[in-house]
Formats: C-alpha cells, sequence, structure tokens
C-alpha cells in the first residue's frame, strides 16, 4: 500500500511540473513562426518556367505561331512511333484521331477529335509533357505547328496551310465542347440536404456492366445471394 501512495505522489508531482511547460510550449507556437533560413525566394525566371499553363480561353498563350504541315514533320519524327503515323496509336499508347461517334456506344474512343473539349488541353499538354521522355523539349512554334496539325488530322480545320497562333487560338471550337456541362450533383436533393437515406433503403446492387479488361471485375456466384 504504501509503495502505491508514493507511486501517486511521483505522478502528481510529474504533472505539475510538466504542466507549466506544456501551457509555455503552446503560447509560443501561437506566436510569431521561427524562421530557419532555409530555401530563397524563387527568382522572376524560375517562376516563369512553371507558370506555363493554358486555359480554355487562351490565357497563358506563348507568343508564337505554326503551320499544320509543318507540324506534321515534328509529329512524323517525334510522336508517330506511340502514336502512330495516322494517331491511330501504337500497342496501348494513346489514339489521337477517330473516334466519331462513338462515345455512346459500348466501346467508346475517346480521341482529341472525339473526346478533349478544349484545344488548350491539347497545347498544354503536348508543350509540357510530350515528347515522352523528352518534354518540353520543344519550341514555341512547334507546339502550335503540332497542335495544328491535330487539329488537321481531326478534320477540325481541311486547310494543311492553316496555322494556328495566340490570335486565333480561342476561336477553334472543339467538335464535342457543349457535351461537357458543369457538375449539376450539388443541387440534387440527397446533396443538398446532405441527409443520408435511413430506411427504405435500396437493399441489393445488380450489376449491368463489366469491366472491358479480363479478371478486373470479380466473378459473383449469383447462386449463393
Amino acid at each position: 500500500m504504501l509503495k502505491s501512495v508514493n507511486l501517486m505522489a511521483v505522478v502528481m508531482a510529474s504533472i505539475v511540473l510538466i504542466s507549466p511547460a506544456v501551457s509555455v510550449i503552446n503560447t509560443k507556437a501561437a506566436g510569431p513562426q521561427k524562421k530557419f533560413g532555409l530555401g530563397r525566394m524563387a527568382t522572376a525566371a524560375e517562376v516563369k518556367a512553371w507558370d506555363i499553363d493554358v486555359r480554355p480561353d487562351g490565357r497563358g498563350l506563348p507568343e508564337g505561331q505554326g503551320k499544320a504541315s509543318d507540324g506534321e514533320k515534328i509529329y512524323t519524327s517525334k510522336c508517330a512511333a506511340c502514336h502512330g503515323d495516322f494517331g491511330e496509336g501504337v500497342d496501348r499508347w494513346p489514339v489521337l484521331v477517330g473516334g466519331k461517334g462513338t462515345l455512346k456506344s459500348d466501346d467508346p474512343v475517346k480521341t482529341i477529335g472525339s473526346y478533349w473539349p478544349y484545344l488548350s488541353t491539347v497545347f498544354d499538354y503536348v508543350k509540357r509533357a510530350m515528347p515522352f521522355g523528352d518534354a518540353q523539349s520543344l519550341s514555341n512554334n512547334e507546339v502550335y505547328a503540332l497542335t495544328a496539325y491535330l487539329l488537321f488530322m481531326n478534320e477540325i480545320v481541311d486547310d494543311e496551310n492553316f496555322v494556328l497562333s495566340k490570335n486565333n487560338f480561342s476561336k477553334i471550337r472543339m467538335p464535342n465542347e457543349k457535351n461537357f456541362t458543369k457538375d449539376p450533383r450539388p443541387d440534387t436533393p440527397l446533396m443538398s440536404s446532405k441527409k443520408p437515406c435511413m430506411k427504405a433503403c435500396k437493399t441489393a446492387v445488380k450489376i449491368t456492366k463489366r469491366a472491358r479488361v479480363i479478371d478486373v471485375t470479380p466473378t459473383i456466384d449469383t447462386k449463393k445471394n
């Protein structure tokens, strides 16, 4: 019994000693943060190198221009090995051309011409990440030319001498743009009320479609259910 009393006395003394220290630490943490002297402010050139995004309205586009026929030469030498001579895709590399009228089918082909809503996505992605393994090696004029050629291959423009530039970029409308809409889900009853179903809810889920890749969707024994 004596040992227990002594142990409690030690614990209580420790709490009394530690509590003021904790209080001081919390007080200091709430004040101005200490600077550790690490790093430095990014230079204007460094910020500019990262700030290369292009928006649907054309903001962020660099100066420059490129002709579709010039883009064909660039595509052949730097893109066709993966994307195919006609944008059909090699092996599992993305298909860039075709797919019109397939989006509602069981086998939709999502390409620049059939699916992508904005031309800025094409320009931004090519400039930022292509060619694969040598990203950002293309000049602004080369990116404009490649983008123009991709428009030509997808029959969005019908002239191989078409010149794409910062001035006419935002005038190009993509075929599937109108089918992209704002997400309406915050306006649905469930999302607006934020009240989950608590009774008379769906008791079972029926699988209506399966993944096209073999072994991705497990087989379900319906007899046991």
